[in-house]
């Protein structure tokens, strides 16, 4: 590493072991409760919103977001929050306003579901597969990163760190389903924000204030949209319409509208209002994880200058190198457990949406249709553990990437990109035909492949900027063939339309109740906060 880091303590180890008793005892409490496929795999939609909002949020707070938005702060500083910003807080009101009375309305169970409802059980059977593939390649990179933790902060070996990790995610979702899971995100939630606001106060301090710090990174550092008007302008390589066609509208509504990981969770909720506030009230939160993990990411950039350069630590570790820093004994194990909650609720999170989507997508659709429902749930749990075992290879493959972050965007241009495009055509546009939707889906995430191989890496300014563009052109690829083909093939009757395409779906009226239980008044609220925060941070 370059860095003789010092390790945790017997103190450190206590909390962590009491966080492992706590999260391993939820799931052995809810074991009995599991008994139907309805409740292993949708927590039997029963959880009130304030609680689904917490673990939305937090099963999106994973390795990813936490060790790969603060490299990626220390990389390209505020640019970075686009991320939060534009690349996700329009999409989860788009999702709650607009998305989730057909989810919740049509009572279905997955995101492949929905798909072979409103085109076919072709269209269903590729996105399970693609949405299959993804996440299993993405369960390694919250292994990895866990393990980099451990093998840093603890001085594991990082074979030891990665078969540990594994096991307790195992247990503890093969035993309560998603119940487990979401109960789980909301105590790491609060782990989480304990644990990680301590370091952007410690470090701003150390370094005198705000603009003490910003006076000693690039000027670029500072900005988010003013140096956006031309590619060469940022370190990101990439103008203002790459960020806002590519991050703001391709690859965030490709993720927050049509990622089962994210929208199980509101699936879970005990009533349509309550799975439209869902991911409405967790923006609010959203809005504030960048002073989380991208101001952690400047102070890193200003402490340890040769960061991310030859010689020096690699940006991944621009988080654990402060939480060495500012954590003595006792408080260390707060930041390791802070640190080991978030990527446990991101690998919990795949864990239990590619369960579900192996059991009800592809298992049950193609080998065993009818089967008690007993039998599902125990497949569910045997997916559990295939799933932890294929994604310990898959670690090893994220551990040759650069930036955990680069290897997930890549990922996300694949397969949510093109999707993104039939989901969109097929709520709001009831002539789009089932074989529009299949050959739509198909082509798209074959053209963003071809993309990938075909235009050489250094065409782009930065792995970022290949990103963005790929994904717009995918999704442009997806939208056209879907279009030009359902021109050619016949239509679905309206009949079978009704609850999945928008005028064909009665939406629920919130009249009598009080503003803040009112999903439009609240989307309203962040929208306005949004907009203020990108003036201040211009």
């Amino acid at each position: 590493m370059g860095h003789s880091l010092l390790h945790a303590g017997l103190i450190d180890y206590v909390m962590i072991a009491i966080y492992f008793v706590v999260v391993l005892g939820i799931g052995f409490l809810l074991k009995n409760k599991m008994k139907t496929g309805d409740d292993f795999f949708l927590s039997g939609r029963s959880i009130p919103s304030w609680i689904t909002s917490l673990a939305f949020l937090s099963a999106n707070l994973g390795a990813l977001e936490v060790l790969g938005m603060a490299a990626n702060g220390a990389e390209y500083g505020l640019l970075t929050t686009h991320f939060y910003w534009i690349g996700a807080i329009p999409a989860m009101l788009f999702l709650g306003l607009y998305m989730m009375p057909f989810y919740y309305a049509s009572k279905v169970r997955s995101v492949p579901e929905y798909l072979k409802f409103r085109f076919n059980e072709a269209t269903r059977a590729v996105n399970a597969i693609s949405f299959a593939v993804m996440t299993v390649l993405v369960y390694g990179i919250s292994l990895y990163s866990m393990a980099l933790i451990f093998q840093v902060l603890i001085g594991w070996s990082f074979n030891t760190s990665i078969l540990i990790s594994a096991v307790v995610v195992l247990i503890y979702v093969a035993l309560g389903g998603l119940t487990s899971s979401i109960y789980t995100e909301v105590i790491q939630f609060f782990l989480i924000w304990l644990g990680l606001f301590l370091i952007p106060v410690f470090g701003l301090h150390e370094l005198g204030g705000w603009q003490a710090m910003m006076d000693r990174l690039p000027e670029a550092f500072g900005h988010m949209w003013s140096n956006l008007g031309h590619s060469s302008d940022n370190a990101m390589g990439i103008s203002w319409l790459g960020v806002v066609l590519g991050l703001g509208f391709v690859l965030s509504f490709g993720y927050w509208t049509t990622d089962f990981l994210v929208v199980q969770r509101a699936f879970a909720a005990r009533d349509m209002r309550s799975a439209q506030n869902t991911p409405i009230y967790a923006s609010f939160f959203k809005m504030v994880v960048p002073f989380l993990v991208i101001i952690p990411g400047l102070i890193a950039a200003v402490l340890y200058p040769k960061i991310g350069h030859p010689g020096g630590p690699s940006y991944n570790l621009a988080l654990p190198l402060l939480i060495q820093r500012y954590f003595p004994p006792g408080l260390m194990g707060l930041g390791l457990t802070a640190m080991l909650a978030s990527f446990m609720s991101g690998m919990a999170g795949n864990v239990t949406a590619f369960t579900t989507i192996w059991t009800y997508d592809i298992y049950q659709a193609y080998f065993k249709k009818d089967a008690p429902d007993r039998h599902y749930v125990r497949v569910g749990r045997w997916t559990v553990v295939i799933g932890i075992l294929i994604s310990i290879g898959t670690a090893y493959i994220a551990a040759d990437f650069p930036s955990v972050m680069d290897y997930m965007q890549t990922l996300f241009s694949f397969f949510n990109a093109p999707l993104f495009a039939t989901f969109l055509l097929g709520m709001f546009w009831k002539r789009a035909t089932p074989w529009g939707g299949f050959w739509g889906l198909i082509s798209g995430t074959v053209g963003a492949f071809l993309l990938y191989y075909l235009i050489p890496a250094d065409y782009f300014a930065s792995a970022q900027a290949g990103n963005f563009w790929r994904a717009w052109w995918a999704w442009v690829i997806a939208a056209a063939v879907t279009v030009l083909v359902s021109f050619v093939t016949k239509p679905k009757d309206e009949a079978e339309l009704k609850g999945l395409v928008y005028g064909f779906l009665q939406l629920p009226s919130y009249r009598g109740e009080r503003w803040y239980k009112r999903p439009g008044v609240m989307a309203v609220v962040v929208l306005v906060i949004l907009i203020g925060l990108n003036i201040v941070f211009l």
